[in-house]
């Protein structure tokens, strides 16, 4: 449901409290204030969730980007260690 059909139909159903006899009224009135509160709490945490999705999706974003440079760094360092021992196999027992 939209938010403004959201509000539409609560604000509905506020004038069809208005209507019921007097000592229903302040039971549904509460209902409908209470429904009100947690629609507003609903919204707020949607709106943090997602935030953090943005924010964890901006991270995973930075450490596939740091792993990718870790990788290209650790590949020209072999070639480098790999050249000044003259293309001799390593050892791996010796790391």
């Amino acid at each position: 449901m939209k938010e403004q059909e959201f509000q539409t139909k609560l604000g509905e159903l506020i004038r069809q409290i208005g209507d019921l006899p007097e000592g229903q009224r302040p039971q549904f009135e509460k209902l409908a204030a209470e429904t009100r509160l947690r629609h507003e709490r609903m919204k707020k945490t949607i709106a943090e969730l997602q935030e953090s999705l943005d924010y964890l999706r901006l991270s995973v974003k930075y450490l596939v980007f740091d792993l990718e440079a870790t990788r290209r760094e650790n590949k020209y360092l072999r070639s480098l260690i790999e050249s000044q021992q003259g293309a001799e196999p390593e050892d791996e027992t010796e790391l």
